[in-house]
């Protein structure tokens, strides 16, 4: 049914799309997340029916959510695995057909913006801009057969600009999803959407982001996604009702700004691409680990220590990423979070993109990531697991996996109990090293936890056979 913004407002207050907007907003079902909702969405039409024409036939609603990585931090451009998840902070739109050959879009807060869908080629002095999305995603959706048409829009957005939760991908969902409708019959699925996106980003932002930011906003929910074959990933919904874990995502302004980083981002992007070159590959995914790992002082010599890091953080976040879906699949919210608290370390440590060489006096987020730490926060950068009660003189033997669906990740592997803390080490070969991994003791399972092999010291010998640890 093609609407009018009065028709649509009507539609709103009438209650004839709760249902969508509590799937959206409220799904912890609280009316005054549904209340609020209703407003901003009849304030976004009323707001596009006095900048355009409010009697256009064929009004409607848009979303582009924000996205927050929960695992596999810069895997997915080195065709690696990711975690992540669409939020419910989004970017809104009212946008209807406007019978001209043009895109104009009102963004509460910034310059109106124009496109003409006769020249869509990129613009140098776009870069970096809403303009260069616009147009961008515009030449793809044309290149992959459909006609355009012009459209009118009116935006607004809770995703904070700079905060990391992309809003450059809600941006591309949000134009893609408006193109889908008025242009294509909403024949588009979410993945194509994400990969337009991705290619306007690519090719006309300037930024050689990989698919992950485009395929959390536009797939939505908690979504595990295997880019082992780019063109066709393999994306898999998490069913896990994070409402129900007693946790709330928080976004914490520490006064820094994820923004204008497209320099430091593609760094990430060269110099674990000159390490696959190392190995005539084009991407970490198609280095073997223990290549790697044989290689790095020659790595060293050729690429640099960062580059090295980098490298490591990628195999280290690839594994953690599918041990987090399927810490949610099995529903231990409590590994989950150990393992976050993992992939966050690795990103400070390793990856170290948490604040930029071009500025090394500004360094908020590893202040803000210490001071959580310090006030005993979950800061997603501790790799330490909660402490429970210790199991005295635990045999030293195999390892039994209390997890089945954990059984691949497993070898053999001996256990002892470490005398100073509750707390049993285990040592698991696997994947060309060695390491250390934490057990604790919690509802007569044992639950595990990675953890950084420095933290320990050599064994002491406390017996002819029964090795013990010291922390």
């Amino acid at each position: 049914m093609m609407s009018t913004c009065s028709q649509l407002l009507r539609a709103l207050r009438g209650g004839a799309h709760d249902q969508a907007l509590a799937a959206l907003y409220a799904l912890d079902k609280d009316p005054r997340r549904l209340e609020e909702a209703h407003r901003r969405a009849a304030d976004i039409v009323e707001d596009f029916a006095r900048r355009f024409d409010g009697e256009v036939q064929g009004a409607a609603l848009f979303s582009g959510p924000g996205r927050a990585e929960l695992g596999g931090n810069h895997t997915d451009h080195q065709h690696g695995r990711v975690l992540c998840a669409s939020v419910d902070l989004d970017m809104l739109a009212c946008a209807a057909p406007n019978g001209r050959n043009t895109v104009r879009i009102v963004s509460q807060g910034y310059p109106a913006l124009e496109i003409d869908l006769d020249d869509l080629s990129p613009k140098k002095e776009e870069e970096n801009t809403s303009a260069a999305l616009v147009r961008g995603v515009a030449a793809k959706i044309r290149a992959l057969g459909y006609s355009l048409s012009g459209f009118d829009a009116c935006a607004c957005s809770t995703v904070l600009s700079g905060s990391g939760l992309s809003p450059s991908a809600a941006y591309e969902t949000l134009v893609g999803n408006i193109f889908n409708h008025f242009c294509c019959g909403d024949k588009l699925d979410p993945v194509t959407i994400a990969k337009i996106g991705q290619y306007a980003e690519n090719v006309y932002f300037g930024k050689p982001c990989g698919l992950m930011d485009q395929m959390g906003s536009s797939v939505g929910g908690a979504v595990f996604i295997d880019f082992n074959d780019p063109a066709a990933p393999v994306v898999e919904q998490v069913g896990y009702d994070f409402t129900k874990s007693g946790h709330a995502l928080c976004i914490v302004d520490t006064g820094s700004s994820h923004g204008d980083l497209t320099d430091d981002y593609a760094a990430v992007t060269r110099e674990m691409g000159a390490v696959a070159a190392h190995f005539g590959k084009t991407v970490l995914r198609d280095v073997p680990l223990e290549e790697f790992r044989a290689a790095i002082p020659a790595l060293r010599q050729e690429c640099g220590d960062r580059a090295v890091l980098r490298a490591m953080h990628f195999y280290d976040d690839d594994r953690t990423a599918n041990l987090e879906a399927a810490a949610l699949k099995n529903g231990d919210f409590d590994f989950f979070l150990a393992l976050v608290n993992q992939s966050g370390l690795s990103s400070s440590l390793h990856l170290q993109n948490t604040w930029s060489v071009h500025n090394p006096r500004q360094q908020a987020i590893p202040l803000a990531l210490a001071e959580a730490e310090r006030l005993g926060w979950p800061s997603g950068s501790t790799a330490a697991a909660s402490r429970a009660p210790s199991r005295r003189g635990c045999p030293r033997g195999t390892w039994r996996r209390s997890k089945t669906a954990w059984r691949p990740s497993w070898a053999r592997a001996s256990a002892t109990c470490c005398a100073s803390v509750p707390w049993a080490a285990v040592w698991w070969r696997n994947e060309g090293g060695t390491h250390i991994w934490i057990a604790t003791r919690q509802s007569q399972s044992w639950w595990i936890t990675p953890c950084r092999r420095a933290w320990w010291r050599k064994p002491r010998s406390t017996g002819p056979s029964t090795p013990s640890w010291t922390c």
